[in-house]
């Protein structure tokens, strides 16, 4: 298959019924896991109960990583090494979805790419979107949009891709799928959201839903069209990264507030609503989600950095596609700062702290 072989980037007709595994990103995964740590020993019969609700009720994937022999080290700091998740929001037009989670090709596709970074310190987070669109080096198919990779090889070949391009050796993969937003916003009753760019939604999950800039209270309908929105925009994918972290942001903060994490019932409420929408690599039970909390508790919105991988602006392939030129130098010095355990200093040298 070719990169022009790969289905349209024309959203499909919202009216048309697909079969889909219901998926979300790793701000559940972060949720539940906040909840584990949280609730305390003293709730641990309690505790117990969310972890088996997790593990019943996820779906994992079946194979996520490439060969061994394919993959970089780990990136260690004393005894500690960071920790890397992968986000990948997938679109399945016509194949089943399993094709691609077991390694094989299929014409899915990676609509939204984000890598969650803990450095060895433990001190911050970093949230990088990897637009879908950035032309990379695919192992055995040359140069091809990153999203391609999935339909190359499945999730194994997406792994080693964005192993290759950050030199950071992906510990868990969980996949998304915006649907999914719809019921967490709801369960926490939903989300204050700060708008950056006014906009209409042009119909996904809700056309015609005006978006005044500034702060906007979203139910989960409203926080669906909000994330996937990119037509609105006169930079389309760029916009609706910078809007998806703003949301993932916004979700995090209000998960993390007491009135949600000191109520039984909403908590129950929350995992038994996000489970389902879960999939995740083999080795991410809810024991292991637990144990990753404990080692991140530290980490809060607050110090977590969300930025885009720095890229040179759109253009066009040899063979007439659409692309964004990946900014080769900057994320060499992205994957350099990672393995050096420098993001902060990388973050302050490129003027990313604000979101970018």
């Amino acid at each position: 298959m070719s990169p022009t072989d790969l289905p349209s980037d024309t959203p499909a007709d919202s009216t048309q019924p697909r079969k889909r595994k219901k998926r979300i990103a790793l701000w559940t995964l972060v949720s539940f896991a906040t909840i584990v740590v949280l609730a305390g020993v003293a709730a641990f019969i309690y505790v117990a109960g969310l972890m088996n609700t997790f593990d019943s009720k996820t779906a994992k994937l079946p194979s996520a990583f490439p060969a061994e022999s394919q993959r970089p080290a780990v990136t260690k700091v004393g005894d500690k090494a960071a920790v890397n998740i992968l986000l990948v929001g997938s679109d399945s037009r016509g194949a089943g979805v399993d094709t691609a989670e077991a390694g094989n090709a299929s014409d899915q596709r990676a609509d939204s790419l984000m890598l969650f970074h803990v450095p060895a310190d433990r001190k911050n987070a970093y949230l990088v979107s990897i637009m879908r669109d950035t032309w990379v080096p695919i192992a055995g198919h040359g140069e091809a949009k990153i999203n391609a990779a999935l339909a190359f090889g499945g999730v194994p070949l997406l792994v080693q891709t964005v192993e290759g391009l950050l030199k950071q050796r992906i510990d868990h993969v969980a996949f998304i799928d915006f649907e999914g937003f719809k019921g967490l916003t709801d369960a926490v009753g939903g989300v204050d959201v700060d708008v950056p760019v006014a906009f209409t939604s042009s119909g996904y999950g809700k056309k015609g839903v005006h978006y005044p800039k500034g702060t906007m209270h979203m139910d989960g309908t409203t926080a669906l069209a909000f994330v996937r929105e990119r037509y609105a925009f006169n930079d389309g994918d760029y916009q609706r990264v910078r809007d998806q972290r703003i949301f993932l942001r916004s979700l995090m903060t209000k998960v993390a507030k007491p009135e949600v994490l000191a109520n039984p019932g909403t908590l129950s409420s929350i995992v038994n609503e996000i489970s389902p929408y879960i999939t995740v690599d083999s080795a991410l039970t809810g024991q292991k989600a637990g144990e990753l909390a404990l080692d991140l508790k530290d980490i809060r919105p607050s110090n977590t950095v969300m930025f885009t991988l720095p890229t040179l602006g759109t253009g066009w392939s040899s063979d007439g596609q659409s692309i964004v030129n990946l900014d080769t130098a900057k994320a060499k010095g992205l994957a350099d700062a990672m393995k050096a355990g420098k993001m902060p200093d990388f973050v302050a040298a490129n003027n990313l702290k604000n979101g970018n």
